[in-house]
């Protein structure tokens, strides 16, 4: 059996190959209401309430008798269980001072949006 290096004869259909480009759908936009504010960040109100309480509770310590028995590093680490975790909580309480504030002054905005769709697999053009 030969093989012919000559072009086919028969003509035949190319299937999903098409001249026709595929319609890509337009981009839609409009406009929306919005409430734009600015909210405060939470997790930095309790580091710095920690760090503050943590200060406090270093201060507090130094201007007191040590008990030589058992030194200033326990000493100090004992307290500062209970004044990290009152700054902690002086910090959140603050935080949501502030949270409540910035929902009383937030302000109504129109913002513009544009959605663009890809086409999808029944809209793209063949791979070549």
């Amino acid at each position: 059996m030969e093989v012919s290096a000559a072009a086919p004869s028969v003509v035949r259909e190319n299937g999903r190959v098409s001249d026709a480009t595929p319609e890509i759908p337009e981009p839609e936009s409009g406009t929306e209401r919005v409430t734009v504010r600015r909210a405060p960040k939470i997790p930095a109100f309790l580091i710095v309430g920690g760090g503050v309480g943590a200060i406090v509770t270093f201060i507090l310590t130094a201007l007191f008798p040590v008990d030589p028995l058992v030194g200033f590093g326990p000493l100090f680490a004992y307290f500062a269980l209970f004044g990290v975790t009152a700054g902690v909580l002086l910090g959140a309480i603050l935080a949501l001072i502030v949270d409540r504030r910035s929902k009383l002054r937030a302000q109504s905005a129109e913002a513009e949006f544009i959605t663009e769709r890809e086409p999808g697999p029944s809209e793209e053009p063949p791979a070549n």
